[in-house]
């Protein structure tokens, strides 16, 4: 059995030390538009779950197709045959995801820890604790970063130690959604700040020469007296 303080202190640490090994910017751009969020929102209102967090999963299960349930990615509009099955139809998009995050497991409404590490434990549980079980992180979570390198359940028990996922994980995503919306924010969550611009430093002064002698020198003498010189004939 998984103990899921464990896993929340284990991804909370894999969160400081994750570093992004695939461009996660273009996926994030379409999840934080003004629309998409509005949506995300609307549910999160209902549900008490992150919009961020609901825009992920919804990213995992369908590449954010708005005729998939965030449930499995089946057609909200019939019923479901995929895990969990027997779900639906639904009139909307929102209804069903709703009916996702209160009615389904892991009853992410139901969570109470949306620190960080709680917050990337309730989407590990939303996909499986199968990686956990074999003390391997999730692909769900932590592909595209350098956390994660191969390993992936390629149909339900079946898993694959030499498969890499090829989609985006949940915690890239949320990386690359808080660099484009400052709004993000999870307790314990930090992301690299932007790289910061040097300052140009100042000019130095010209070198002393004939035309611009130091101040003080014989040459600043000279050409004091020839300036007095020149005014006086004009």
């Amino acid at each position: 059995m998984i103990e899921t303080n464990a896993l929340t202190a284990a991804n909370a640490r894999r969160w400081q030390n994750a570093k992004l090994t695939r461009n996660c910017a273009r996926v994030a751009r379409h999840l934080v538009t003004q629309n998409a969020k509005a949506r995300y929102r609307a549910v999160s209102t209902k549900t008490g779950v992150p919009w961020a967090v609901i825009a992920v999963i919804h990213q995992r299960e369908c590449s954010q197709d708005w005729t998939g349930s965030l449930a499995q990615g089946d057609p909200w509009n019939r019923v479901s045959v995929h895990v969990p099955a027997g779900r639906g139809p639904f009139r909307s998009w929102e209804e069903a995801a709703i009916d996702a995050l209160v009615n389904c497991a892991p009853y992410a409404a139901r969570n109470k820890d949306w620190s960080i590490g709680g917050t990337l434990t309730m989407l590990e549980q939303y996909n499986g604790l199968g990686y956990a079980a074999r003390g391997r992180p999730s692909p769900y979570i932590w592909s595209g970063t350098d956390q994660y390198r191969s390993g992936k359940y390629v149909r339900d028990g079946v898993y694959d130690p030499d498969v890499v996922d090829s989609q985006p994980g949940c915690a890239g995503l949320l990386m690359a959604m808080m660099a484009l919306d400052p709004t993000i924010t999870f307790t314990g969550a930090t992301i690299a700040p932007p790289i910061s611009v040097k300052p140009t430093p100042a000019a130095k002064p010209a070198a002393p020469s004939i035309a611009n002698p130091a101040k003080g020198s014989i040459g600043a003498f000279i050409a004091n007296i020839l300036n007095a010189v020149f005014r006086r004939k004009s």
